[in-house]
């Protein structure tokens, strides 16, 4: 018989979610205030909600071209990202090549660089390119930035799969690209799944190389175009949280929407056989 869960877990449990979710509470509850609470009143609610806030977020600055920019890119690099990350943990972890430790080393070893170190060759490689201001622009370095998690995620995924799959489809006549296809590919959705999520937010909410980059305000993603909604002498506090409450809602939705998907991809690499 299973052991109930007591009184104090259940505190605990409420003290921490609301830990976790009260900056998101503070900011929407900033975001209906009028103009002239946000500075003079620290009260958690307001008697006149508005959402005028939301009316000047969307109409101030290009939000919705900005939330475009940001899926279009994060969409981009998560698919050439996962894409090239499988194909380098199948043959990391599948195929017999010399020297995998020192490769997944070197990549490891990658990760580990600050983007503040790599953002000056990688600036002039896009400006060599003439590839400022476009999305190609912010998908290379993103990819590089997103590669090393996703081929060592992805590896610890590849690897649980049994061998023996491989083995029969082999005597079968299967070629390596088939196995991979047919087999290996499937039973590891739900990893490759968990991992381009990963991708698509880090890539959604990536700062440095978006401010850098791209300088053309149509081009900007949605963390410079909301930094970019103060001026010289003001910070509009209302229009800054409410442009982050609108530009939040798509990726709590998908994760929402995929949240089995992503808890099945999580655990699913964590169980030894």
């Amino acid at each position: 018989m299973k052991k109930r869960a007591g009184i104090g877990f259940y505190i605990f449990l409420v003290i921490f979610v609301f830990l976790v979710m009260f900056p998101f509470i503070w900011v929407f509850l900033t975001s209906i205030k009028p103009v002239g609470e946000i500075f003079t009143s620290f009260s958690w609610f307001t008697k006149n909600p508005t959402l005028s806030s939301y009316e000047a977020a969307l109409t101030n600055r290009p939000l919705l071209r900005y939330m475009l920019n940001s899926f279009v890119v994060s969409s981009l690099t998560t698919v050439l990202a996962v894409g090239c990350a499988a194909f380098a943990a199948y043959a990391v972890t599948r195929l017999p090549i010399k020297g995998k430790g020192l490769f997944l080393g070197v990549v490891l070893a990658a990760s580990m660089f600050p983007q503040i170190a790599i953002i000056s060759p990688i600036f002039n490689l896009v400006t060599s390119l003439g590839l400022r201001n476009s999305y190609i622009g912010l998908v290379i370095p993103y990819i590089t930035i997103s590669l090393p998690l996703s081929i060592w995620v992805l590896s610890t995924f590849f690897h649980k799969i049994p061998f023996e799959l491989e083995e029969s489809a082999k005597l079968d006549g299967a070629s390596p690209f088939q196995t991979f296809r047919k087999i290996i590919f499937p039973l590891a959705t739900p990893g490759i799944f968990t991992t381009a999520i990963l991708v698509f937010i880090a890539a959604w909410n990536e700062y440095l190389f978006a401010l850098t980059i791209n300088s053309d305000d149509i081009w900007r993603t949605v963390p410079v175009g909301i930094s970019m909604y103060q001026s010289e002498f003001s910070i509009p506090w209302g229009d800054i949280s409410a442009a982050t409450v609108i530009v939040t809602i798509p990726i709590v939705i998908l994760v929402l929407l995929f949240q089995k998907r992503i808890v099945s991809g999580l655990t699913s690499g964590s169980v030894k056989e």
